[in-house]
């Protein structure tokens, strides 16, 4: 069986990557307080309760939040790099004594490329649009600082490898070409491959695309920086249009079907690179290395959404009867005279118990699948093989009293479900403020529970039918998924704690830390004296 030649250069760039893992010269690397760093490392536990965010997303918030807070409190950049960090490190976020020296030097090229840019632009961009696109420009530095203290080669080879096939495989109608660019086409797929490969979120896929538009990001030199800030409004518009644009999720959703074939070979590759050829070579070996990856990751999978379905149901649970306490309970005594428990009883017990039910009905896997797993990693792997074309078909514009008779069906469903739900919790007690409450609560867990569906079906291979009764309850709750959707975004954009945390206790305490670790290499000092 012979390989493709895309998956040949795959395996190269897999090889590069096994390689870069091997043992390096001696080299001075930074250091930190091992004390300070417990301490520091605690407070960021902490910080990763309130500012939670899914796990591979963990690191990367941290490093934004502390970029964001040292760059707003920096006299000057110029020296910033350093106390960066090494406040990474105390914080757990890299190892100590593993990062080389020399990546301060780098670190702070980046931040020296992102002051310039922003002071640079003032001349060029207008009023507010400044402000939003110096923010932007601090959320790419971010990612762009974490990819150069972990490269993720691994995965951008792997992203590369399946935007390039998606490319020929998934095609727009011909009727609907006129619709949409070649371009446009080919970024969709792009961005489309992050989102459903690694599950990457906006501000890592915009680093991605603008390294596209500009070749030379990562190495470019100084007398560069004034051209790329006269037009890098315009690229970030540009690239915010393309994370936005109305026909992304129809590209995502075909991708997402397909990704799990692309990341058991990624899976394969990792274990041993160099010889991939000889397994894919030997007779019944391929599959047998298929079968042991998609296991392994079945497995992983179960644990993850045993974990969610608790972690989240209990979140819920505890997050319901604090607020019960803190608000329903004194609310009725003040208005009502009186505590209605069985409302109250119903209040806490329902939400958790819905999440519950919604993440444990799903199914992740079946020997079909694994059986379609199969034949799809052979199609992409080996030259030749001929693969299924997808077409994206785009949704038909409504005009007239068509569009009105939809919006108006949707806004029915609304008002029916909604109106229904407060009409059973009138009948069973509840106060105002109570419906109000469980209403909210409904909807963050209806988002949540169905976000947490839709990952544990990720092993899953072409089109899933969601079955009768779940397509009746999917049309009457797309309403409150919809409002939790709503109000999950501005609970992470109004993160009250997290304010409060940055402005009253994280800089300060900072500087304790620091102070801490240079009390401590103060005392080393004088304790070596004695010797």
């Amino acid at each position: 069986m012979e390989l493709s030649q895309k998956a040949k250069r795959l395996i190269e760039q897999y090889k590069i990557w096994y390689q870069s893992l091997e043992p390096k010269e001696a080299q001075g690397t930074i250091g930190v307080d091992e004390v300070a760093s417990k301490v520091a490392s605690f407070y960021e536990k902490i910080r990763g309760v309130v500012d939670w965010r899914e796990e591979h997303l963990l690191r990367k918030t941290a490093i934004d939040r502390i970029f964001r807070r040292r760059i707003l409190l920096a006299e000057h950049t110029g020296e910033m790099a350093e106390p960066f960090l090494q406040e990474l490190i105390r914080g757990g976020h890299f190892p100590n004594n593993r990062i080389p020296t020399q990546k301060i030097e780098e670190v702070q090229r980046i931040i020296n490329k992102l002051a310039a840019i922003m002071e640079n632009s003032k001349h060029y961009v207008e009023g507010n649009q400044q402000g939003r696109l110096e923010n932007w420009l601090l959320a790419l530095g971010s990612c762009e600082i974490e990819e150069l203290l972990a490269p993720p080669t691994r995965e951008k080879a792997l992203i590369d490898w399946m935007a390039e096939d998606m490319k020929e495989r998934v095609q727009v109608r011909r009727k609907d070409t006129d619709r949409i660019t070649e371009e446009d086409r080919v970024f969709l797929i792009y961005v489309g491959v992050h989102r459903s490969l690694y599950k990457l979120d906006d501000p890592t896929i915009a680093l991605h695309l603008l390294e596209r538009f500009y070749p030379n990001w990562k190495s470019v030199d100084s007398s560069a920086l004034v051209s790329i800030a006269q037009t890098i409004q315009g690229t970030k518009e540009r690239i915010e249009n393309l994370l936005k644009h109305p026909l992304g999720e129809k590209f995502y959703q075909i991708i997402e079907n397909y990704d799990t074939p692309y990341l058991l070979v990624g899976d394969i590759l990792t274990k041993d690179p160099t010889g991939f050829e000889n397994i894919v070579a030997v007779s019944g070996s391929f599959e047998t290395a298929i079968r042991e990856a998609y296991n392994k990751r079945l497995i992983k999978l179960k644990k993850r959404m045993r974990k969610a379905a608790f972690f989240s149901t209990l979140s819920v649970f505890l997050s319901k009867v604090l607020i019960a306490l803190a608000l329903e309970v004194p609310f009725d005594q003040y208005l009502n005279h009186g505590v209605n428990y069985s409302a109250i009883g119903w209040s806490i017990s329902v939400p958790p118990l819905f999440l519950l039910a919604l993440v444990m009905s799903v199914k992740s896997s079946s020997e079909e699948n694994l059986q379609r797993m199969l034949l799809e990693v052979t199609k992409i792997t080996l030259e030749n093989e001929r693969k299924s074309i997808k077409e994206v078909s785009l949704p038909k514009k409504r005009k007239g009293f068509l569009a009105f008779l939809v919006v108006m069906v949707y806004l029915l469903t609304f008002v029916v479900t909604f109106g229904g739900l407060a009409w059973v919790l009138n009948k069973a007690g509840f106060s105002f403020l109570s419906m109000v409450v469980f209403l909210l609560f409904l909807s963050l867990v209806s988002y949540g529970g169905t976000r947490i569906r839709h990952r544990s079906r990720e092993l899953m291979v072409g089109e899933q039918s969601q079955g009768f009764l779940f397509g009746i309850f999917d049309f009457f709750f797309l309403p409150v998924i919809q409002t939790g959707k709503w109000f999950s975004g501005q609970l992470v954009r109004y993160n009250i704690l997290s304010i409060l945390l940055n402005v009253l206790i994280e800089a300060p305490f900072q500087v304790f830390i620091e102070f801490l670790e240079q009390l401590r290499t103060f005392w080393k000092e004088k304790r070596e004296e004695i010797h």
